[in-house]
């Protein structure tokens, strides 16, 4: 793994633009960066990141067949009571997922260390699975990368593969995110396209366009009873809406599935850690108030059950003093991880998040900032396998 500086398409902005990633650059800083590009070598990318991927998901999945058959734990994560038996049924019933995104450091020496599953909401899709592949075959037919170059990267086909697994040719379902959110929109619009491609009948709603009627079913702005609802909402944020009473009687069906609300949850990280102790793709984690002192002596990072962005996340012990991210979060708990730096490039720190669509591993996205933390307006570096 090494990071390699290339010459940018001359028209990239406009070709973006045109393609509806308007959000390339964002607050007078640039979003995406393709003045340089990660390069791996085929081993890399399938021993260090795919296979640990599929491993850690299979691990998910037992993690999830241990929870729901344990309220109690499920109260330790901060999810709602009366949810409980909700989420434990759309478990045992086999309700599907459609995708998601593990967070690893990584720097082409060891194992991957994964510092969270997107198990519910992983954004960075449309520049993973299109433009991202989109630069990869232009830099090839300009000459800038050689004819053998590859990248990790399925995800389109997978999700088509996905949508076609799950539904008949000419199903509607419907795709929903908040309003006035260009990140979140061209994510659902590019599921959209994929669904549309699957043969199916894609419909586009708002969260604050979805409403109830008097028999307690969820509908479109135009009255339309919703069968299947993609959601680009969270589902901590789902479970305590005024709406929420409705959720475990209405006859919808749900992308992603109740039971992510579990793999969603930061809580999962030590509870992963407790049925895999030792695991070398995982962190040692515990529940703060079960942390031993030798790691709270030691550098490691406190996080919220429910953040996203890498809001409120705190960085403590390291030699160049602690960090501490701005937001929200934190009232339902907090849970303690052995800090594992990233890979550093200069003065760049990169993180690797790498996708599963249904069970199988097919791609990454690299996200590079110079603070030790990745939020929102981290950069996004493309990547290729070295031919």
């Amino acid at each position: 793994m090494k990071r390699v500086f290339l010459p940018e398409r001359p028209d990239w902005k406009q070709e973006a633009e045109a393609l509806g990633f308007g959000f390339h650059s964002m607050y007078g800083a640039p979003y995406w960066d393709e003045s340089r590009a990660y390069e791996f070598t085929l081993s890399e990318i399938e021993e260090h990141l795919e296979d640990p991927s599929e491993d850690l998901w299979k691990m998910c999945l037992d993690l999830v067949g241990h929870v729901v058959a344990d309220p109690a734990l499920m109260s330790l994560m901060a999810i709602p009571e009366a949810y409980h038996a909700w989420i434990a049924e759309s478990w045992r019933r086999g309700d599907p997922s459609l995708y998601g995104r593990f967070d690893f450091h990584y720097d082409g020496t060891g194992p991957a260390k994964m510092l969270e599953f997107n198990a519910d909401t992983p954004t960075a899709l449309y520049e993973t699975g299109f433009f991202q592949w989109l630069w990869l075959d232009q830099q090839i037919q300009t000459g800038i990368l050689p004819s053998g170059a590859d990248q990790f990267n399925s995800v389109q086909d997978q999700l088509i593969s996905r949508f076609q697994a799950l539904f008949v040719p000419g199903y509607e379902l419907h795709f929903a995110c908040v309003e006035d959110n260009d990140e979140e929109r061209a994510t659902v619009q590019y599921l959209q396209d994929c669904a549309q491609q699957a043969g199916l009948r894609p419909q586009f709603v708002t969260v604050e366009n979805i409403g109830v009627d008097r028999s307690g079913q969820f509908a479109d702005a135009n009255s339309v009873l919703i069968q299947t609802l993609f959601k680009l909402y969270p589902w901590e944020d789902m479970l305590r809406e005024r709406f929420s009473v409705h959720l475990p009687t209405a006859e919808m069906q749900f992308l992603e599935p109740p039971w992510k609300a579990i793999l969603s949850n930061k809580a999962c990280l030590p509870l992963l850690w407790d049925m895999f102790p030792g695991h070398p793709n995982l962190l040692p984690s515990w529940f703060e108030k079960d942390a031993p002192p030798e790691a709270l002596e030691a550098p490691h990072v406190v996080k919220p059950f429910f953040s996203r962005e890498g809001a409120n996340i705190s960085l403590r012990g390291l030699s160049e003093g602690d960090v501490t991210t701005d937001g929200h979060y934190g009232a339902e708990g907090h849970i303690v991880q052995t800090y594992a730096p990233a890979a550093k490039f200069d003065d760049d720190h990169a993180m690797i998040g790498s996708w599963i669509v249904g069970d199988t591993a097919c791609g990454i996205c690299i996200r590079e900032d110079k603070a030790l933390v990745t939020q929102d307006l981290s950069r996004f570096v493309p990547h290729f396998i070295a031919g």
